[in-house]
Order: structure tokens, then C-alpha cells, then sequence
């Protein structure tokens, strides 16, 4: 790995691409999705591989947002349990993007402030 810092944390770039393009509970999308709109909005490690996303991907099914309904080799096939909705966490000012149901925790690694 190298010493790229993205501006906006991994795993809210991966909320709001899945809240943009993929918020339907009948919609079913793959970690491969996601993770080709991360290389095209650049702000991602350019060395990484689509297994250096994969415990984001774990951490989205851990928290009750989605669920993964069939894996093929390294493509995980996801599906949302719940519409998610657009916040703003004061702490750390970003946007945020949590499902119906999830806890109003803030997803970013380094803040998990209450929204």
C-alpha cells in the first residue's frame, strides 16, 4: 500500500455511490460495481485491487445495510435490506448515508459520532 490518503473516507465514498446509484431494496448490485465507480472518481489508492475493498464491503453487511445474497470467487452480489437516506454528521462534516433501520452512527472510520 502506499501513503495515499483519500479525501472522503472509503466507506462513505461506498455509501453515497450505493445511495446514488443503488438505493432500491429490489436492486442488486456487486462489490465490482462499486468498486470500478471508486477507480473512475479517483480518489482511491490507484495500486489497490478490488480485495483490498472487501472488509468494506464485510462491514456494510455487519452494520444491517445489505446482505449478501451470492459470492463468485472475489464478486460479492449485494442486495439492501432498506432504503437509505442522506445526513450530515457535524463531527466530522461530512455527508452520510445510512439505511432505514441501521443505528445513527456516523459510518466514518474515524468519527462514529451520533447523528
Amino acid at each position: 500500500m502506499s501513503d495515499f490518503t483519500p479525501t472522503i473516507p472509503i466507506p462513505l465514498q461506498i455509501r453515497k455511490i450505493i445511495f446514488e446509484k443503488y438505493n432500491d431494496i429490489d436492486n442488486r448490485f456487486t462489490n465490482d460495481d462499486i468498486f470500478d465507480v471508486l477507480k473512475t472518481n479517483g480518489d482511491l489508492d490507484p495500486s489497490w485491487i478490488i480485495d483490498d475493498t472487501e472488509s468494506f464491503f464485510n462491514d456494510l453487511c455487519d452494520s444491517g445495510l445489505a446482505r449478501n445474497i451470492a459470492q463468485n470467487f472475489t464478486t460479492m452480489y449485494l442486495k439492501l435490506f432498506d432504503p437509505m437516506e442522506k445526513f450530515y454528521c457535524d463531527a466530522c462534516e461530512n455527508d452520510v448515508y445510512l439505511g432505514i433501520s441501521e443505528e445513527r452512527i456516523c459510518p466514518n472510520p474515524a468519527c462514529k459520532s451520533s447523528i
